[in-house]
């Protein structure tokens, strides 16, 4: 397949790839992240997807023991019966895990990758999910409990989320504009965090990146995006300062970023056992790593 203009511009990062486990709240046979899936194998990334049988959306850090199917798996991607595990039959890398995201993370962590590639991932990925996860939202979010999963167990981890589009199956054809469009930029902050080097993150640290709504009108093409480093939530009075950047002491919130007219992408550093903002140094590190990427909102 051709790639999009946009992966054309990140072909030099396409040199660093890694070992990734993908997860999300939505299911395994959701499109986002079967598309996800197909972006990041691209980039030679040796990539296995264990995400929840059925939508999971909401369930923060719920986990609970995989069991088998009482009725399909979402969009009939596995019939009434199934065993509590599975995958697809074309590809073994694809799999489900009935039960929560936080328990599908785990699984494909402890149990998948290895046995599929012999070796543990790097990195984890979550999404990109069915909406955005702003702010105090992040407390409920399956996907956001699936990367946070993954850092607590000392892996790094990104969650991804999208401000546009529905639930929709694996199969739909063609696929819509935003999803190659969010996929294109996740693509864009995966590979840049790689190319950055070990380790990627600190420990027990994960980032948040959301993105605002995409369409043939409006935030059509990843060139119209920008990034901008962020706090997921307010700042509380006398809270210590953040990283300097933007000639600025304090980081925009999530919200505030996506909310900004002019298609600004939101990257929030957080720390996994709280689900809230990192430090100010655990900020530098990210801002380190991911510069060549990030833009300030305007004045």
């Amino acid at each position: 397949m051709r790639l999009p203009l946009l992966a054309l511009s990140v072909l030099p990062l396409l040199a660093q790839s890694t070992n990734i486990v993908l997860s999300n709240d939505d299911g395994w046979a959701e499109l986002n992240i079967r598309v996800f899936y197909d972006f990041l194998t691209r980039a030679r990334n040796s990539v296995v997807l264990s995400a929840p049988a059925e939508n999971k959306s909401g369930t923060g850090s719920s986990d609970a023991p995989a069991s088998p199917l009482t009725k399909p798996c979402e969009f009939n991607s596995c019939p009434t019966g199934s065993p509590a595990q599975g995958f697809n039959a074309s590809n073994p890398r694809l799999n489900y895990v009935n039960s929560y995201p936080v328990t599908a993370m785990r699984y494909g962590i402890q149990t998948l990758f290895p046995k599929i590639f012999c070796r543990t991932p790097e990195l984890a990925v979550a999404g990109f999910n069915v909406g955005a996860n702003l702010g105090t939202t992040t407390l409920i979010s399956g996907t956001v409990g699936a990367a946070t999963e993954a850092a607590k167990r000392g892996i790094p981890a990104i969650a991804f989320s999208g401000t546009s589009g529905s639930q929709i199956a694996w199969t739909t054809t063609p696929i819509p504009s935003y999803v190659s469009t969010y996929a294109e930029l996740s693509i864009n902050v995966t590979q840049t965090l790689i190319a950055s080097g070990k380790p990627f993150l600190p420990s027990n640290i994960w980032l948040n990146v959301n993105y605002p709504s995409s369409s043939s009108s409006s935030c059509a093409s990843p060139r119209n995006f920008k990034f901008v480093l962020s706090r997921i939530n307010t700042a509380s009075s006398g809270a210590a300062v953040d990283v300097t950047t933007c000639r600025k002491t304090r980081l925009p919130t999530e919200s505030k970023v996506v909310g900004t007219t002019g298609c600004y992408a939101s990257i929030s550093v957080g720390r996994a056992d709280t689900k809230g903002d990192a430090s100010k140094a655990e900020q530098a590190v990210v801002l380190g790593k991911l510069r060549k990427i990030l833009s300030c909102l305007p004045a």
